[in-house]
């Protein structure tokens, strides 16, 4: 296998990571471009990341917190498309950025404790001290309703539980796009946590656009086919969740997805 179709199989999921760490799209591709760019300029390098997931991820967070890379987006809006997007920069200036990265590595790219460590350059015993920091910067006053769309009795019951134990309501839980569409004609969730492949053989995508047609809110996809989101051929959801999923990652996509407000994701 040549080295370009060894680093390919990684970048889609490199690139989600990007655009949790910046909240947005265009400026998560530009760092992931710059980290491209570095390697095919370094043998070294380029032979390292198609070789390790692990120094990928390596090579992205040292250009990440040491370079300046241009994130500009060429429509002049700095790759800004609303008011949730402008007020997630805000925030995000606010949380410290090695605890926003240990919390992202460990918990939606399922890296270990050893390994991120080794990707953002300090010891196991820090990682978890800045992941638990991490969890404590963000803003605890975004409790709200969520609405769940999964066809899986077990996993829908075990997604309640968790947006319970945030501190969140549940305004209704859905196994097919109608059920869906029956509760947002009473209440607009806050939050929307979506399979895409449901009971009746309609897509939770089609749920998640009748429901962003009403409202801009954020939405969390928790999937057995990510490929069918991560494509590159359209924008893709910032918080994907790959079945089976940890609770650490369902918790942490939902508090990164509250924390930036709106997560827009598609077509």
């Amino acid at each position: 296998m040549s080295i370009g179709a060894k680093v390919a199989g990684n970048l889609p999921y490199l690139r989600r990571y990007a655009r949790a760490l910046t909240g947005n799209q265009a400026a998560g591709d530009a760092f992931v471009r710059a980290t491209l760019e570095a390697a095919l300029a370094d043998d070294k390098l380029r032979n390292a990341i198609a070789e390790s997931r692990v120094a990928l991820y390596h090579a992205f967070s040292h250009l990440w917190t040491s370079a300046n890379v241009d994130t500009r987006d060429t429509s002049g809006n700095n790759g800004l498309s609303g008011d949730h997007e402008v007020a997630a920069q805000e925030r995000l200036s606010r949380i410290t950025p090695r605890n926003r990265q240990a919390l992202l590595l460990t918990t939606l790219e399922d890296f270990s404790i050893e390994d991120t460590a080794t990707i953002i350059g300090s010891t196991p015993a820090e990682v978890e001290a800045l992941v638990h920091e991490a969890i404590a910067e963000i803003d605890d006053d975004s409790a709200t309703r969520v609405l769940i769309i999964e066809d899986e009795p077990l996993i829908s019951m075990q997604l309640e539980d968790i947006v319970r134990a945030l501190g969140h309501d549940i305004c209704g839980t859905a196994a097919t796009r109608t059920q869906a569409r029956e509760i947002i004609t009473r209440e607009t969730p806050g939050l929307v946590l979506a399979d895409i492949q449901l009971a009746d053989g309609s897509s939770g995508l089609d749920a998640v656009d009748d429901i962003l047609a009403i409202d801009d809110v954020p939405v969390i996809f928790i999937t057995a086919y990510p490929e069918r989101l991560l494509t590159g051929d359209r924008p893709e959801p910032t918080y994907l969740i790959t079945k089976p999923f940890h609770e650490a990652t369902v918790r942490a996509a939902i508090s990164q997805a509250l924390f930036f407000g709106s997560s827009r994701p598609l077509r």
